[in-house]
Protein backbone atom coordinates (compact mmCIF):
# COMPACT_ATOMS: atom_id res chain seq x y z
CA UNK A 1 0.00 0.00 0.00
CA UNK A 2 2.87 2.15 0.85
CA UNK A 3 4.44 1.68 -2.86
CA UNK A 4 1.01 2.23 -4.22
CA UNK A 5 0.33 5.52 -2.22
CA UNK A 6 3.65 6.33 -3.40
CA UNK A 7 3.24 6.08 -7.00
CA UNK A 8 0.04 8.33 -7.24
CA UNK A 9 1.82 10.94 -5.15
CA UNK A 10 5.08 11.10 -7.27
CA UNK A 11 2.86 11.46 -10.31
CA UNK A 12 3.07 14.84 -10.30
CA UNK A 13 7.09 14.96 -10.04
CA UNK A 14 7.95 12.55 -12.57
CA UNK A 15 4.87 10.78 -14.84
CA UNK A 16 3.18 14.36 -15.01
CA UNK A 17 3.40 16.72 -17.94
CA UNK A 18 6.95 17.74 -19.11
CA UNK A 19 8.10 20.01 -16.26
CA UNK A 20 6.03 19.87 -13.67
CA UNK A 21 6.71 20.42 -10.59
CA UNK A 22 5.55 19.47 -6.95
CA UNK A 23 5.39 22.48 -4.24
CA UNK A 24 7.67 23.07 -1.18
CA UNK A 25 4.38 22.35 0.90
CA UNK A 26 3.64 18.96 -1.18
CA UNK A 27 7.30 17.99 -0.83
CA UNK A 28 7.32 18.69 3.01
CA UNK A 29 4.36 16.41 3.40
CA UNK A 30 5.92 13.77 1.71
CA UNK A 31 9.13 13.57 3.59
CA UNK A 32 7.10 13.32 6.83
CA UNK A 33 5.16 10.45 5.31
CA UNK A 34 8.83 8.90 3.48
CA UNK A 35 11.27 9.74 5.57
CA UNK A 36 13.51 7.42 3.18
CA UNK A 37 12.95 9.47 0.46
CA UNK A 38 15.59 12.05 2.24
CA UNK A 39 18.94 10.66 0.36
CA UNK A 40 21.07 12.97 1.85
CA UNK A 41 19.52 13.27 4.99
CA UNK A 42 19.40 17.43 5.23
CA UNK A 43 15.81 17.04 6.54
CA UNK A 44 14.41 18.62 3.36
CA UNK A 45 13.16 16.57 -0.23
CA UNK A 46 14.13 17.55 -3.24
CA UNK A 47 12.37 17.06 -6.48
CA UNK A 48 15.30 14.60 -7.33
CA UNK A 49 15.10 12.74 -4.02
CA UNK A 50 11.67 12.39 -4.72
CA UNK A 51 11.89 10.90 -8.32
CA UNK A 52 15.19 9.01 -7.07
CA UNK A 53 12.71 7.04 -4.52
CA UNK A 54 10.18 6.31 -6.47
CA UNK A 55 12.17 4.87 -9.20
CA UNK A 56 13.61 2.64 -6.89
CA UNK A 57 10.13 2.17 -4.76
CA UNK A 58 8.65 1.21 -8.32
CA UNK A 59 12.17 -1.02 -9.42
CA UNK A 60 11.60 -3.07 -5.94
CA UNK A 61 7.87 -3.59 -6.72
CA UNK A 62 8.69 -4.96 -10.30
CA UNK A 63 10.35 -7.80 -8.45
CA UNK A 64 7.82 -8.35 -6.26
CA UNK A 65 5.48 -9.05 -9.11
CA UNK A 66 3.74 -12.51 -8.98
CA UNK A 67 4.36 -14.90 -11.97
CA UNK A 68 0.97 -14.39 -13.17
CA UNK A 69 2.01 -10.60 -13.92
CA UNK A 70 5.02 -12.09 -15.98
CA UNK A 71 3.11 -14.36 -18.13
CA UNK A 72 3.72 -17.88 -16.22
CA UNK A 73 1.28 -18.39 -13.82
CA UNK A 74 1.46 -22.73 -12.91
CA UNK A 75 -1.63 -23.06 -10.31
CA UNK A 76 -4.49 -20.67 -11.23
CA UNK A 77 -8.64 -20.61 -10.69
CA UNK A 78 -10.57 -21.34 -13.36
CA UNK A 79 -14.35 -19.94 -13.67
CA UNK A 80 -16.81 -22.75 -12.56
CA UNK A 81 -18.60 -21.81 -15.87
CA UNK A 82 -16.12 -23.98 -17.66
CA UNK A 83 -18.25 -27.60 -15.72
CA UNK A 84 -21.43 -25.77 -16.98
CA UNK A 85 -23.07 -27.31 -19.73
CA UNK A 86 -22.70 -23.74 -21.96
CA UNK A 87 -21.22 -20.57 -21.50
CA UNK A 88 -23.29 -17.74 -20.89
CA UNK A 89 -25.64 -17.10 -23.16
CA UNK A 90 -23.97 -13.30 -24.08
CA UNK A 91 -20.99 -15.31 -25.31
CA UNK A 92 -20.54 -14.54 -28.51
CA UNK A 93 -19.85 -17.87 -29.72
CA UNK A 94 -23.51 -17.97 -30.19
CA UNK A 95 -24.16 -15.10 -32.43
CA UNK A 96 -24.72 -15.25 -36.03
CA UNK A 97 -21.08 -14.37 -38.19
CA UNK A 98 -22.75 -10.62 -38.83
CA UNK A 99 -23.31 -9.94 -34.84
CA UNK A 100 -19.76 -11.22 -34.16
CA UNK A 101 -18.19 -8.62 -36.90
CA UNK A 102 -20.02 -5.98 -35.78
CA UNK A 103 -19.14 -6.46 -32.24
CA UNK A 104 -15.74 -6.53 -33.24
CA UNK A 105 -15.87 -3.33 -35.84
CA UNK A 106 -17.48 -1.67 -33.05
CA UNK A 107 -13.91 -2.32 -30.48
CA UNK A 108 -11.47 -1.50 -33.87
CA UNK A 109 -13.57 1.77 -34.70
CA UNK A 110 -13.82 3.41 -38.06
CA UNK A 111 -12.26 2.45 -40.90
CA UNK A 112 -10.13 -0.93 -39.69
CA UNK A 113 -11.40 -4.17 -41.16
CA UNK A 114 -12.90 -6.58 -38.72
CA UNK A 115 -12.25 -9.65 -40.43
CA UNK A 116 -9.27 -10.95 -42.03
CA UNK A 117 -9.42 -13.40 -45.00
CA UNK A 118 -7.49 -14.44 -47.58
CA UNK A 119 -8.87 -15.93 -51.28
CA UNK A 120 -8.27 -19.80 -51.56
CA UNK A 121 -5.11 -21.19 -52.48
CA UNK A 122 -4.26 -22.63 -55.66
CA UNK A 123 -0.76 -23.56 -54.54
CA UNK A 124 -1.77 -26.16 -52.01
CA UNK A 125 -1.30 -23.46 -48.77
CA UNK A 126 -3.21 -23.77 -46.08
CA UNK A 127 -5.25 -20.71 -44.48
CA UNK A 128 -4.55 -20.68 -40.65
CA UNK A 129 -5.81 -19.59 -37.53
CA UNK A 130 -3.66 -19.45 -34.72
CA UNK A 131 -3.10 -18.84 -30.69
CA UNK A 132 -0.36 -19.27 -28.58
CA UNK A 133 2.47 -17.35 -26.23
CA UNK A 134 6.19 -17.55 -26.25
CA UNK A 135 6.64 -20.85 -26.84
CA UNK A 136 4.83 -20.93 -30.44
CA UNK A 137 6.31 -17.55 -31.50
CA UNK A 138 9.73 -18.71 -32.71
CA UNK A 139 7.42 -20.99 -35.49
CA UNK A 140 4.75 -18.42 -36.47
CA UNK A 141 7.76 -16.42 -36.90
CA UNK A 142 9.22 -18.83 -39.28
CA UNK A 143 7.34 -20.70 -40.74
CA UNK A 144 6.42 -18.10 -43.31
CA UNK A 145 9.75 -17.55 -44.03
CA UNK A 146 9.94 -21.59 -44.62
CA UNK A 147 6.79 -21.58 -46.92
CA UNK A 148 8.07 -18.28 -49.15
CA UNK A 149 11.21 -20.72 -49.67
CA UNK A 150 9.03 -23.55 -50.16
CA UNK A 151 7.24 -21.56 -53.30
CA UNK A 152 4.09 -19.98 -51.33
CA UNK A 153 2.95 -17.13 -49.02
CA UNK A 154 1.64 -19.28 -45.29
CA UNK A 155 -1.79 -16.92 -45.14
CA UNK A 156 -1.48 -16.71 -41.12
CA UNK A 157 -3.97 -15.30 -39.04
CA UNK A 158 -3.01 -14.74 -35.16
CA UNK A 159 -4.15 -13.70 -31.36
CA UNK A 160 -1.56 -14.38 -29.36
CA UNK A 161 -0.14 -13.13 -25.61
CA UNK A 162 2.37 -13.89 -23.23
CA UNK A 163 1.99 -16.76 -20.69
CA UNK A 164 -1.53 -17.27 -19.79
CA UNK A 165 -2.69 -14.68 -21.88
CA UNK A 166 -1.66 -16.71 -25.21
CA UNK A 167 -3.29 -19.78 -23.73
CA UNK A 168 -6.64 -21.13 -25.33
CA UNK A 169 -8.76 -21.15 -22.68
CA UNK A 170 -7.59 -17.46 -21.90
CA UNK A 171 -8.57 -16.18 -25.79
CA UNK A 172 -11.98 -18.13 -25.76
CA UNK A 173 -12.92 -15.73 -22.57
CA UNK A 174 -11.24 -12.76 -24.51
CA UNK A 175 -13.02 -13.56 -27.77
CA UNK A 176 -16.22 -13.92 -26.24
CA UNK A 177 -16.53 -11.63 -23.71
CA UNK A 178 -17.20 -13.82 -20.86
CA UNK A 179 -15.63 -14.56 -17.13
CA UNK A 180 -12.62 -12.82 -16.37
CA UNK A 181 -13.64 -10.68 -19.59
CA UNK A 182 -17.08 -10.94 -18.69
CA UNK A 183 -19.41 -8.56 -21.47
CA UNK A 184 -15.89 -6.98 -22.85
CA UNK A 185 -15.17 -9.26 -26.20
CA UNK A 186 -12.47 -9.39 -28.25
CA UNK A 187 -13.55 -11.57 -31.07
CA UNK A 188 -10.40 -10.93 -33.26
CA UNK A 189 -10.09 -14.71 -34.82
CA UNK A 190 -14.31 -15.52 -34.11
CA UNK A 191 -15.06 -12.51 -36.39
CA UNK A 192 -13.00 -13.94 -39.04
CA UNK A 193 -13.51 -17.46 -38.33
CA UNK A 194 -17.07 -16.90 -38.61
CA UNK A 195 -17.15 -15.13 -42.18
CA UNK A 196 -14.34 -15.76 -44.01
CA UNK A 197 -12.65 -19.52 -44.59
CA UNK A 198 -9.63 -21.73 -43.02
CA UNK A 199 -8.33 -24.82 -43.07
CA UNK A 200 -6.09 -25.23 -39.33
CA UNK A 201 -6.39 -23.84 -36.08
CA UNK A 202 -2.78 -24.05 -34.16
CA UNK A 203 -2.83 -23.96 -30.14
CA UNK A 204 0.02 -23.61 -28.21
CA UNK A 205 -0.39 -25.62 -24.63
CA UNK A 206 -0.85 -23.94 -21.13
CA UNK A 207 -0.29 -25.55 -17.55
CA UNK A 208 -3.38 -27.38 -16.53
CA UNK A 209 -4.55 -27.83 -19.64
CA UNK A 210 -8.34 -29.69 -20.47
CA UNK A 211 -9.67 -30.99 -23.67
CA UNK A 212 -12.50 -28.43 -22.91
CA UNK A 213 -10.41 -25.46 -24.04
CA UNK A 214 -10.33 -26.80 -27.14
CA UNK A 215 -13.52 -28.45 -27.52
CA UNK A 216 -14.84 -25.16 -27.62
CA UNK A 217 -12.82 -24.07 -30.31
CA UNK A 218 -13.09 -27.06 -32.96
CA UNK A 219 -16.72 -27.06 -32.06
CA UNK A 220 -17.03 -23.13 -33.07
CA UNK A 221 -14.80 -23.65 -36.06
CA UNK A 222 -16.39 -26.62 -37.73
CA UNK A 223 -19.42 -25.41 -37.38
CA UNK A 224 -18.77 -22.14 -39.97
CA UNK A 225 -15.74 -24.10 -41.63
CA UNK A 226 -16.67 -27.71 -41.54
CA UNK A 227 -13.51 -29.05 -43.24
CA UNK A 228 -11.34 -27.36 -40.71
CA UNK A 229 -8.09 -29.49 -39.13
CA UNK A 230 -6.61 -28.85 -35.46
CA UNK A 231 -3.18 -28.82 -34.50
CA UNK A 232 -1.96 -28.75 -30.56
CA UNK A 233 2.01 -28.14 -29.76
CA UNK A 234 3.35 -29.99 -27.02
CA UNK A 235 6.22 -27.66 -26.77
CA UNK A 236 9.15 -29.63 -25.30
CA UNK A 237 10.56 -30.40 -21.85
CA UNK A 238 11.45 -27.71 -19.02
CA UNK A 239 14.37 -28.00 -16.47
CA UNK A 240 11.57 -27.53 -13.83
CA UNK A 241 9.81 -30.60 -14.64
CA UNK A 242 13.13 -32.00 -12.84
CA UNK A 243 11.72 -31.55 -9.48
CA UNK A 244 14.92 -29.36 -8.52
CA UNK A 245 17.05 -27.34 -10.68
CA UNK A 246 20.17 -28.80 -11.31
CA UNK A 247 23.36 -27.18 -10.57
CA UNK A 248 25.20 -27.81 -13.68
CA UNK A 249 24.35 -29.49 -16.51
CA UNK A 250 26.36 -32.91 -15.76
CA UNK A 251 22.20 -33.81 -14.81
CA UNK A 252 21.03 -32.62 -18.29
CA UNK A 253 21.95 -36.11 -19.77
CA UNK A 254 20.13 -37.30 -23.03
CA UNK A 255 18.44 -40.04 -20.97
CA UNK A 256 17.31 -37.59 -18.52
CA UNK A 257 15.69 -35.20 -21.34
CA UNK A 258 14.32 -38.31 -23.27
CA UNK A 259 12.36 -39.05 -20.24
CA UNK A 260 11.39 -35.70 -19.55
CA UNK A 261 10.07 -35.85 -23.32
CA UNK A 262 8.29 -39.18 -23.07
CA UNK A 263 5.97 -37.11 -19.77
CA UNK A 264 5.40 -34.15 -21.86
CA UNK A 265 3.85 -36.22 -24.97
CA UNK A 266 2.09 -38.37 -22.70
CA UNK A 267 0.27 -35.33 -21.26
CA UNK A 268 -1.08 -33.93 -24.41
CA UNK A 269 -1.34 -36.86 -26.03
CA UNK A 270 -3.95 -37.56 -23.59
CA UNK A 271 -5.66 -34.40 -24.52
CA UNK A 272 -5.43 -35.18 -28.08
CA UNK A 273 -7.19 -39.25 -27.67
CA UNK A 274 -10.26 -37.41 -26.05
CA UNK A 275 -10.51 -34.75 -28.62
CA UNK A 276 -10.30 -36.82 -31.43
CA UNK A 277 -12.69 -39.49 -29.71
CA UNK A 278 -15.65 -36.58 -30.08
CA UNK A 279 -13.92 -35.49 -33.55
CA UNK A 280 -12.08 -38.28 -35.14
CA UNK A 281 -9.32 -37.23 -37.22
CA UNK A 282 -9.69 -33.59 -37.00
CA UNK A 283 -6.61 -33.25 -34.05
CA UNK A 284 -3.25 -33.65 -34.22
CA UNK A 285 -0.11 -33.10 -32.48
CA UNK A 286 2.91 -30.88 -33.45
CA UNK A 287 5.73 -32.63 -32.34
CA UNK A 288 8.13 -29.76 -31.05
CA UNK A 289 9.05 -31.94 -27.67
CA UNK A 290 10.22 -34.94 -29.73
CA UNK A 291 12.44 -32.53 -31.72
CA UNK A 292 13.85 -30.52 -29.10
CA UNK A 293 14.34 -34.39 -27.77
CA UNK A 294 16.22 -35.54 -30.75
CA UNK A 295 18.18 -32.65 -31.00
CA UNK A 296 19.30 -32.48 -27.06
CA UNK A 297 20.30 -36.20 -28.15
CA UNK A 298 22.48 -34.93 -31.34
CA UNK A 299 23.92 -32.60 -28.55
CA UNK A 300 25.05 -35.21 -26.73
CA UNK A 301 26.71 -37.01 -29.88
CA UNK A 302 28.50 -33.82 -30.15
CA UNK A 303 26.46 -33.33 -33.60
CA UNK A 304 25.48 -29.98 -33.40
CA UNK A 305 27.60 -28.13 -35.26
CA UNK A 306 28.39 -24.94 -33.32
CA UNK A 307 25.86 -25.66 -30.38
CA UNK A 308 27.48 -25.27 -26.92
CA UNK A 309 25.55 -26.07 -24.46
CA UNK A 310 21.70 -27.49 -23.31
CA UNK A 311 20.90 -24.33 -21.10
CA UNK A 312 21.87 -21.00 -20.81
CA UNK A 313 20.89 -20.80 -17.49
CA UNK A 314 22.42 -23.90 -16.28
CA UNK A 315 25.43 -23.84 -18.22
CA UNK A 316 25.99 -20.37 -18.92
CA UNK A 317 26.72 -20.80 -22.78
CA UNK A 318 24.90 -18.58 -25.25
CA UNK A 319 24.53 -20.96 -28.08
CA UNK A 320 22.40 -23.32 -25.62
CA UNK A 321 19.54 -25.35 -27.13
CA UNK A 322 17.41 -23.57 -24.12
CA UNK A 323 17.81 -19.60 -22.49
CA UNK A 324 16.46 -20.35 -19.62
CA UNK A 325 14.86 -21.94 -17.09
CA UNK A 326 11.79 -21.48 -18.24
CA UNK A 327 12.14 -23.14 -21.32
CA UNK A 328 12.58 -20.67 -23.90
CA UNK A 329 14.29 -22.02 -27.13
CA UNK A 330 17.90 -20.90 -27.58
CA UNK A 331 19.44 -19.00 -30.60
CA UNK A 332 18.51 -21.08 -33.71
CA UNK A 333 16.61 -23.38 -32.40
CA UNK A 334 13.36 -20.90 -33.48
CA UNK A 335 13.56 -22.39 -37.41
CA UNK A 336 13.81 -25.90 -36.01
CA UNK A 337 10.25 -25.54 -34.76
CA UNK A 338 9.35 -23.57 -37.77
CA UNK A 339 10.50 -26.93 -39.77
CA UNK A 340 8.49 -29.37 -37.19
CA UNK A 341 5.13 -26.73 -38.22
CA UNK A 342 6.08 -26.88 -41.77
CA UNK A 343 6.63 -30.87 -41.59
CA UNK A 344 3.24 -31.32 -39.32
CA UNK A 345 1.29 -28.76 -41.89
CA UNK A 346 2.46 -29.40 -45.52
CA UNK A 347 3.50 -33.40 -44.58
CA UNK A 348 6.89 -32.77 -46.67
CA UNK A 349 10.13 -32.96 -45.34
CA UNK A 350 11.92 -29.84 -45.30
CA UNK A 351 14.90 -31.53 -46.64
CA UNK A 352 13.59 -31.19 -49.92
CA UNK A 353 13.48 -27.35 -49.68
CA UNK A 354 15.94 -26.42 -52.51
CA UNK A 355 16.61 -22.81 -51.07
CA UNK A 356 18.58 -21.30 -48.31
CA UNK A 357 16.59 -19.49 -45.66
CA UNK A 358 16.97 -16.16 -44.67
CA UNK A 359 16.26 -16.20 -41.31
CA UNK A 360 18.10 -13.17 -40.31
CA UNK A 361 21.20 -15.23 -38.33
CA UNK A 362 23.98 -13.48 -36.64
CA UNK A 363 27.52 -14.11 -37.05
CA UNK A 364 27.03 -17.01 -39.09
CA UNK A 365 24.72 -19.15 -36.44
CA UNK A 366 23.15 -21.45 -37.04
CA UNK A 367 25.70 -22.68 -39.99
CA UNK A 368 24.18 -24.27 -43.31
CA UNK A 369 25.11 -27.86 -41.97
CA UNK A 370 23.41 -26.90 -38.78
CA UNK A 371 19.82 -25.80 -40.45
CA UNK A 372 20.23 -29.09 -42.80
CA UNK A 373 20.76 -31.18 -39.19
CA UNK A 374 17.63 -29.24 -38.01
CA UNK A 375 15.53 -30.05 -41.17
CA UNK A 376 16.14 -33.53 -40.62
CA UNK A 377 15.69 -33.48 -36.99
CA UNK A 378 11.77 -32.20 -37.67
CA UNK A 379 11.06 -34.57 -40.35
CA UNK A 380 12.21 -37.74 -37.77
CA UNK A 381 10.23 -36.40 -35.25
CA UNK A 382 7.06 -35.40 -36.94
CA UNK A 383 6.54 -39.22 -38.51
CA UNK A 384 7.83 -40.90 -35.83
CA UNK A 385 5.01 -39.02 -33.69
CA UNK A 386 1.70 -41.37 -34.29
CA UNK A 387 -0.46 -38.12 -33.49
CA UNK A 388 1.06 -35.94 -35.95
CA UNK A 389 -0.95 -37.91 -38.42
CA UNK A 390 2.22 -37.99 -40.60
CA UNK A 391 3.92 -41.36 -41.98
CA UNK A 392 6.53 -41.81 -44.36
CA UNK A 393 6.56 -45.39 -45.03
CA UNK A 394 8.74 -45.18 -48.47
CA UNK A 395 11.51 -42.66 -47.13
CA UNK A 396 11.01 -40.32 -49.62
CA UNK A 397 9.94 -36.81 -47.60
CA UNK A 398 6.21 -36.62 -48.61
CA UNK A 399 3.76 -38.00 -46.10
CA UNK A 400 2.11 -40.84 -47.58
Amino acid sequence: MVKQFLFLSLLLIAGGSPGAQASEEQLARWLQKYPGADLNKDGRLTVEEAKSYRNKAQSEAKKDQPAVQRGIRRVFKVDPGWDAERFPEHALCYQTPEEIKATYGKSLGVGKEPVTSFPKPTNGAQRIVGTGHSFMAPGYKTLPLICRAAGFEQPLHLHTGGGMTGSARFKWEEENGIFQFDRKPKPKLLSSIANTEWEVMMWGPYFNDRPAYYRCWIEFCLKHNPGMVFYLSDAWPQVEDLGKIPDSEEDLTAEAITRLGRVKHAKYAQIVDVLNKEFPGKVFILPTCDAMVLAAQSFHRGELPGVEGINRAIGKKERSLWRDKLGHLGPGFDRLEGYVFYATLYKRSPELIDKEISFGSRGGFPSKKLDRIFRKIAWEAVIGNVLSGVTDKDGDGLGD
